[in-house]
Order: C-alpha cells, then sequence, then structure tokens
C-alpha cells in the first residue's frame, strides 16, 4: 500500500508541472486595456459578430448556447444577480452598498468572475449600468411591457461570454509558463497569421482542451479570492475528486461538445441529448387498493417508484 501511495504521488506531482513542458505561445503581461466606460463599450470590445465571416457554424451554435447570454441565464441568473444585491450586499455591514449607486465592479464581481470576466476592464459606472438595465427589464416584464422588456435585453445579453473571453481573456491558465495572452492574439489549437485587423496572429493554448479551462468558471466552489467568496459553482471540483480520483478520463470537452455533437453550443441539463447523456432513469408503477380506516374505507391508490443514475463526470445539477 506504501508504494503505491508513493507512485501515485509520483505521477501527480510530475503531472503538476505539465505546463511548463507544454507549448505556450502567450508574452509578458501587457499593459491593462483603457476602463470601458459604458455597456456599449464594453461590449462593442468583446463583439463575437466580427468572428462570424469565418466561423458561421461555430458562432451559429455558440449563438445558442447559455454562453452567449451569460449574464440573462435561462433567464433566472439576471433575477438572481439582483436578490445577491438585495440580501447580500445590502445587508452585508461593510460592502459599502446601501443604494445602487454605490455599488463597484469589485462589489459584483462575486458574480462577474464567472459570468463576465471582462468586467474588470470596466468603470464602476458601468457595473451601475448593468444593475439598472437589469431592474429596468425585470419592470418591464412585470408591466407586461414586451417591446421595451426586449430592447432592454438585447442590451443585457450584449455582454456575455463571447469568442475573444475563451480564447483571448482566458486563453492562458498557467501564465508563469505559458505567459500572458497578447492583445493581438486569438488561442487555440494552431499558430500561425490569422485574417483579422484587430487579432492578426494564432498561437496554441495549451490547457484549452482541457477540463481545467472550464473550471475557471465551473470551479470548486466559494472563489475564495475575493473580499468576499461567493459558493457557487462546484462541477470542476467534482470532477477532479468523485469522477478522475476514481478512474474517470474524459473531459468537460469530450461530454459537452463532441460525443453530444453540439460543439460550441456547449449545453446541460435544459438540453435533451445532455439530460439522456447524463441519466438513467428507471420508473416503474404499481396499482393497489388501501384500506385506510373505518370511514373512508378501501381506496384505490398508486405507486411510482423513480430511480435516477447520475452518469455525468460531475454531481447534477450543478453549474
Amino acid at each position: 500500500m506504501k508504494r503505491a501511495i508513493v507512485v501515485v504521488f509520483a505521477w501527480v506531482t510530475a503531472w503538476m508541472f505539465v505546463p511548463f513542458t507544454a507549448f505556450g505561445t502567450g508574452g509578458p503581461e501587457p499593459d491593462p486595456p483603457p476602463k470601458a466606460k459604458t455597456v456599449a463599450e464594453l461590449a462593442q470590445r468583446y463583439d463575437s459578430s466580427r468572428c462570424v465571416e469565418c466561423h458561421e457554424d461555430i458562432h451559429d451554435q455558440w449563438s445558442e448556447s447559455l454562453h452567449s447570454r451569460s449574464i440573462l441565464g435561462s433567464p433566472r441568473t439576471a433575477p438572481t444577480i439582483i436578490t445577491a444585491i438585495e440580501k447580500g450586499l445590502k445587508r452585508f455591514p461593510y460592502s459599502g452598498v446601501k443604494e445602487d449607486s454605490d455599488i463597484t465592479v469589485e462589489n459584483l464581481m462575486m458574480c462577474m468572475k464567472c459570468h463576465l470576466p471582462q468586467l474588470d476592464e470596466a468603470t464602476d459606472d458601468v457595473a451601475r449600468e448593468i444593475v439598472a438595465t437589469i431592474r429596468g427589464w425585470m419592470k418591464a416584464l412585470g408591466n407586461a411591457d414586451d417591446e421595451k422588456a426586449a430592447e432592454l435585453e438585447r442590451k443585457i445579453t450584449s455582454l456575455n461570454i463571447g469568442c475573444t473571453v475563451c480564447h483571448n481573456k482566458m486563453a492562458l491558465i498557467h501564465k508563469y509558463a505559458d505567459g500572458y495572452p497578447q492583445s493581438d492574439t486569438v488561442y487555440g489549437s494552431q499558430q500561425g497569421d490569422h485574417e483579422d485587423e484587430m487579432y492578426p496572429k494564432m498561437a496554441e493554448a495549451p490547457a484549452i482542451g482541457e477540463s481545467i479551462f472550464c473550471g475557471q468558471c465551473h470551479g470548486e466552489g466559494p472563489n475564495f479570492e475575493l473580499d468576499h467568496p461567493s459558493q457557487c459553482a462546484t462541477a470542476y471540483g467534482s470532477y477532479l475528486f468523485a469522477y478522475v480520483a476514481h478512474g474517470g478520463d474524459e473531459s468537460c470537452q469530450d461530454c459537452h461538445m463532441r460525443k453530444s455533437e453540439l460543439g460550441h453550443n456547449i449545453q446541460s441539463y435544459n438540453d435533451g441529448t445532455m439530460i439522456r447523456m447524463a441519466l438513467d432513469v428507471d420508473v416503474k408503477g404499481r396499482s393497489l387498493f388501501w384500506r385506510k380506516n373505518k370511514e373512508e374505507g378501501v381506496l384505490p391508490i398508486g405507486v411510482i417508484n423513480v430511480e435516477l443514475y447520475n452518469k455525468a463526470g460531475h454531481v447534477i445539477p450543478d453549474g
């Protein structure tokens, strides 16, 4: 047993240093971009429509995914952000938030670290504009003002997890080894020239096809690096400790992109294909007569037994 533990530990230790031999083509940490002052400016900076001409099929797939509406969600995410403000930030004695006008980018990162990581490139006015837009959208829905609701929904969904969030901003994880993402480069599985004025270069991102890439957002639970950690997605932690640790060898991308054949239309519990891949369901039923009591006598009843078997590589539901 002791030898087995040493062998496993040695393998894990060696694996930890794989990034140092992997091929990464980042560079020195670049100067931060100027802060976006409006939602429109931030949306334009990360607008995925520039990718349509060459990657139409992938863009169409992405447009059907929740990544394309990461703040709006299913659409329960946007109201949940408001709940976090009302039931959390405004009640915490040291958050500094009593009114919406007090909200800062730092305050919202408890949600936006994953739902809109590029918010760190914006001013606090953008954080407040996002909150005001969500509130306006919710009010329009409540008033059955469909036209106004649709207008504000378009504004909310203009901010999303688009092409350059994954293929530039979040592309390189082990930055000491692989470098920092460069502002003129898109990262993926190839290197070379890229026919785009803003991103004229392509480079390899060693981890972009690995589960750790998705784990940046679909993580291990509390975001302890924040002043106020929030308990949220634990899918990657569950994947590591309850799947990989027991011999599982498929990645997030294997199931959610390749086996599902959904590509960049990355789905989970809202999609029938993913549900069938994740669960075995066994339903059995029987009818009988039951003598309840003297007054009500014998009653016909049905007994339904439902068994769910999780085939996924992590706990479900999760995010």
